[in-house]
């Protein structure tokens, strides 16, 4: 059993782009839950952002989730930006060379700007 928490709720930014919000843990135990938000978001051309600014941890398990997402904003032509890394999950993405897959802005309001 695990006592970790993850949540993340999809709902429109009142500029057009999907907002996904994730706060918690991600990893094996809570990946389901991202995956779940994910797809219930629609990906349009308003595009979509992920706020990661509540996230507390990252496993392998969550940057294959969030590379899944990439990989659907691409098949559908959607722009998605990731907002609030904090500074580990920063220098993990750095590490693994996700920077140059996703394009990340430090608040949801300069990813908005952005897309």
């Amino acid at each position: 059993m695990t006592d970790r928490v993850l949540t993340a709720t999809s709902h429109p930014h009142p500029t057009g782009p999907n907002l996904i919000t994730v706060a918690g843990e991600l990893d094996y135990y809570t990946a389901a839950h991202l995956r779940k938000a994910l797809e219930e978001t629609t990906f349009t051309a308003d595009g979509v952002i992920i706020d990661l600014t509540d996230l507390t941890y990252c496993d392998s398990t969550g940057i294959t989730v969030l590379v899944t997402a990439y990989h659907r904003a691409r098949a559908s032509d959607t722009p998605l930006a990731l907002a609030g890394l904090n500074p580990d999950l920063d220098r993990v993405f750095g590490i693994v060379g996700l920077h140059d897959v996703f394009a990340s802005y430090p608040t949801v309001e300069e990813a908005v700007a952005a897309l």
